[in-house]
């Protein structure tokens, strides 16, 4: 990575952190209305004149080039429907926040774009600037920048995106370009992007160093980033503290991971049994629907809890961890 390079910013209103969600219970539709799709913004949101605005590619590549939004729009346009979320807190995987949406990003296929500007053999991840700079939790101070490894290329969808579930992007959303990395946690998906470089090593930024870096289970001492969302779901119904009949009711929510969802179970008695959920198949990287039937066996209170499975194998966590199991509590009267 070249530690030298300058980079242009953009100016910042409101300047620092920034954010706003829904709760999962209130996310019924598959396909998430922009309004309600969860915003981080560590450093603020970034002003930018799509008119002015550059892309430059280099590093490791053999054609380093400048990039103009006409440019971009004149090249072939990708969707991908992906689940879009949150990692929570950049210093804490013990906490699951389960701020989610699953949106239609629309733009131009990276893998493509790199193409044309030739990738050379020693390159081994890309590095990805936004105009956005400031600090976070006294960290920072230059523009925001993460990295993602090159072999993600491969498995496709990895868009340079100007839309939302067809609409242009807002300046919340990172207008006029962000990188979207389907199945990454979406602190990776560089808004208000500016700068692509392929290096041969990791990014040295502080949101590549020091902040999402969990602890790796199968190395104790070492820590690996926070790319890929692991299996995760949350009930959207019953919602928290509903109170229900004594009589049939279905539960029902959305479960996601990098890897697709295999199979989801849910449970009524706080985790003591559980019951295979019927579950919808994935398109491309989005979300997927569970549902199951109950019964209450009579009155009282009740914890359900979800669970996911992706197509490797791999559980959800129970507890403390990002993708902790959501339940709720609801009473039948």
């Amino acid at each position: 990575m070249n530690d030298d390079l300058t980079l242009p910013v953009a100016p910042i209103e409101p300047a620092g952190f920034q954010i706003r969600f829904q709760p999962p219970h209130r996310l019924v539709d598959r396909i998430t209305a922009e309004a309600d799709l969860f915003l981080i913004a560590h450093l603020g949101i970034a002003r930018v004149d799509a008119a002015s605005w550059r892309l430059s590619v280099g590093g490791l590549v053999e054609r380093p080039c400048q990039i103009t939004f006409d440019d971009l729009k004149r090249l072939p346009k990708r969707t991908v429907e992906s689940f879009h979320q949150c990692a929570g807190d950049p210093r804490n995987h013990r906490d699951a926040k389960r701020l989610v949406g699953n949106v239609v990003w629309g733009g131009v296929d990276l893998a493509e774009l790199l193409a044309r500007a030739g990738i050379a053999p020693k390159a081994r991840y890309l590095c990805a600037y936004g105009l956005d700079s400031g600090t976070y939790e006294g960290l920072g101070g230059s523009n925001f920048q993460k990295d993602m490894p090159l072999a993600r290329l491969a498995e496709g969808g990895v868009l340079l995106a100007y839309e939302i579930n067809g609409a242009r992007l807002a300046p919340e959303r990172g207008f006029p370009v962000r990188l979207i990395i389907p199945g990454y946690y979406g602190t990776n998906d560089v808004k208000w992007l500016c700068r692509l470089e392929l290096t041969e090593h990791r990014a040295k930024g502080a949101f590549t160093t020091t902040l999402y870096n969990d602890p790796d289970d199968e190395a104790p001492g070492r820590t690996r980033p926070v790319w890929e969302a692991p299996p995760e779901s949350a009930i959207v119904l019953p919602a928290p503290s509903a109170v229900l009949a004594m009589e049939p009711t279905t539960i029902w929510g959305w479960a996601w991971a990098a890897r697709g969802v295999a199979r989801v179970e849910v449970s009524t008695d706080d985790g003591a049994s559980w019951a295979m959920a019927a579950l919808e198949p994935r398109s491309q990287w989005s979300w997927q629907r569970f549902v199951v039937s109950w019964t209450p066996p009579g009155v009282g209170d009740f914890t359900i809890r979800a669970r996911a499975i992706d197509s490797a194998g791999t559980a959800q966590r129970a507890t403390a961890a990002r993708n902790a199991i959501h339940s709720v509590v609801i009473s039948v009267r």
